[in-house]
């Protein structure tokens, strides 16, 4: 049923249960009551067949059969203000998921509200107002106070602070100094600041998310896996103790007594309001599920596997050694790397701009060779920047490190070296997840495979594969099995996009990853945050859980409630009344799953 429907049918019965009311205790009609109330419960019966049948053709048990058989029972028996509450209830409670769904959905949706419109940029001496798409990569821009960061980017100039709540979930303000990066969404306090453009708009950390969100909310969530465990086994349950009440009592009456208490509300709204609240609070820790299916797979989740770069380690390469030759100092030759470097959307490119933001030299005539490196003028002299055989005709020894080589006028004179330090908390990460229940914990890297072992060996992953491609990387998770499933992969690159998407779960890292991870995956990290990968496995564990839970206790309770009405002791009104009692505590219940335990 769309919400429309589900809002809808909840004013039909209220506006028909007053007419009632007027008809029965103010005209003193009460045949015509009867009549009104009959129809609408019928008409709305035949709905929910036509809904259950649908439901059925999908291969799904439908669990509205119990509720449809009440409705029909209470009007056949006469005890039609009954039938009125149980079309309350069912009404009521589809609303009811629809609102907490929504709610449950807020934290997403506050994110489509503050989506940056222009940009001040710096040509020259001017500062001009420009479009946001308009920004290109390598552009200087001012950032006012108050005002929505327009893109991703480096601070150049000025100290500010910043609220990434819409971002990540946190509230607290955060201090940027030059040098460090700045992602667009996040809103300016009370200084204005310089930054580079790292990025478009187009491929920001905030349309990114918008992107994510949007992709969310199209996903259905399949939650009526858990209804099915429990709907067939409830549904006999609460026939076989109606049937035998009316066969021992001989009273048609004593069915629908039983009926009216055999809530189907556990079964079709614990679970999902559950895995929805799951998903808000997901999303309030800077982690974007995209379906109720996800939290399911995570809570059972048996296999672990992670990319090294920017997953184990924080992927963005800080400048490790600087070594300068032929008269030059080390200072020299990284300004000298940086300002060539700080038009381009490489990688090490910010990381040279973030070394040395405040003496970085005016470049011209940039150009830019795929795979080999920068040519720039500065001070008239050509500097080219990148791999030794593009830097200089005669031979330099490279070393076994990632590094850029500087030449001036075709004269070597260094090179600056990077190095990717390790999460802090990755071996944390890895304790955690086998406290959770992972069976094994792998790393599968592009990197060399003395590397990847020793990066392993250091945070506590039990298998590595080193040196695998992107398809490599696909093999190594299809040929994993059963009884080691599901599988989730945690990546961050566009190389790990196909292994996301070939495991059961694929988590990205998208503070700083590729639209492509993200986009391919089940879940995104928003935060720069690899303990987030426990926490998404926590959150999962603690929405199933209380799902579990909720569906029981409603379980129990309408149970309990069948057997006493089983002896006549709870007239049907009485009955209809106690099933939205049944119905209120299961929905609160999951609802739990929504606060941080």
């Amino acid at each position: 049923m769309s919400k429309l429907s589900n809002y809808m049918r909840l004013i039909g019965v209220l506006a028909v249960g007053g007419i009632a009311l007027i008809l029965e205790f103010v005209l003193r009609l009460p045949f015509y009551s009867q009549i009104v109330i009959s129809t609408l419960g019928l008409f709305i019966a035949l709905l929910m067949f036509i809904d259950m049948v649908k439901t059925l053709r999908s291969g799904k048990f439908g669990v509205d059969l119990l509720a449809i058989t009440a409705v029909i029972a209470t009007i056949a028996v006469g005890e039609y203000w009954a039938g009125l509450i149980v079309l309350l209830m069912l009404t009521g409670g589809d609303a009811l998921e629809d609102y907490a769904a929504n709610k449950a959905n807020s934290e997403l949706q506050s994110l489509l509200e503050n989506s940056p419109q222009s940009a001040h940029l710096i040509t020259g001496d001017n500062l001009k107002a420009v479009q946001i798409d308009q920004v290109s990569v390598g552009d200087r821009l001012v950032v006012k106070p108050g005002e929505v960061i327009p893109v991703d980017g480096t601070l150049t100039r000025g100290n500010t602070t910043v609220d990434e709540a819409s971002l990540t979930g946190e509230s607290r303000p955060i201090d940027k100094a030059v040098g460090e990066t700045v992602m667009s969404g996040a809103i300016n306090g009370d200084n204005s600041f310089e930054m580079i453009a790292d990025k478009t708009a187009d491929d920001s950390q905030y349309q990114n998310i918008i992107r994510l969100v949007k992709q969310a909310e199209s996903t259905p969530a399949h939650f009526v896996r858990m209804a099915d465990r429990y709907a067939v086994p409830f549904t006999l349950l609460a026939y076989a103790i109606a049937g035998v009440a009316w066969y021992v009592a001989g009273d048609p009456i004593r069915f629908a007594e039983v009926l009216v208490v055999a809530s189907p509300c556990p079964l079709i709204l614990a679970a999902p309001i559950a895995l929805v609240s799951g998903m808000s609070r997901a999303s309030r820790n800077g982690i974007i599920v995209k379906s109720g299916t996800i939290i399911e797979k995570l809570a059972t989740a048996k296999t672990f596997a992670f990319d090294k770069t920017g997953t184990i380690t924080k992927g963005h390469l800080t400048v490790d050694q600087v070594y300068a030759t032929n008269g030059y100092t080390q200072k020299e030759v990284l300004a000298l790397a940086a300002g060539a470097e700080q038009q381009s959307s490489h990688i090490l490119a910010r990381s040279l701009v973030a070394a040395i933001p405040e003496n970085i030299p005016t470049a011209t005539n940039v150009v830019e060779t795929t795979a080999q490196g920068v040519t720039a003028t500065i001070d008239n002299k050509t500097v080219k920047v990148g791999k030794p055989s593009f830097i200089s005709k005669k031979p330099i020894k490279a070393i076994d490190q990632t590094t850029v080589y500087v030449s001036v006028n075709d004269h070597y004179i260094g090179y600056v070296s990077f190095s990717d330090e390790l999460r802090p908390e990755a071996k944390k990460v890895m304790d955690q997840l086998h406290d959770q229940g992972a069976k094994q914990i792998m790393m599968i890297s592009g990197d060399r495979k003395s590397i990847a072992h020793e990066i392993a060996q250091r945070v506590g992953i039990d298998k590595v594969y080193g040196d695998r491609l992107p398809e490599e990387k696909i093999s190594v998770i299809e040929k994993i099995e059963n009884q080691f499933r599901p599988v989730v992969m945690v990546g961050d690159g566009v190389n790990d996009a196909p292994s996301l998407a070939m495991a059961d779960v694929g988590i990205a890292m998208g503070a700083h990853g590729a639209t492509a991870a993200s986009e391919s995956a089940d879940a995104v990290v928003l935060k720069d945050n690899l303990g987030l990968v426990s926490k998404a496995v926590e959150i999962s564990n603690d929405t199933m859980n209380v799902a579990k839970q909720s569906v029981l206790i409603g379980i129990a309770i309408c149970t309990i409630l069948m057997l006493i009405a089983s002896f006549g002791v709870i007239p049907a009104i009485i009955g209809a009344l106690f099933q939205e009692v049944v119905d209120t505590i299961t929905i609160l219940w999951a609802l739990k799953a929504r606060v941080d335990q």
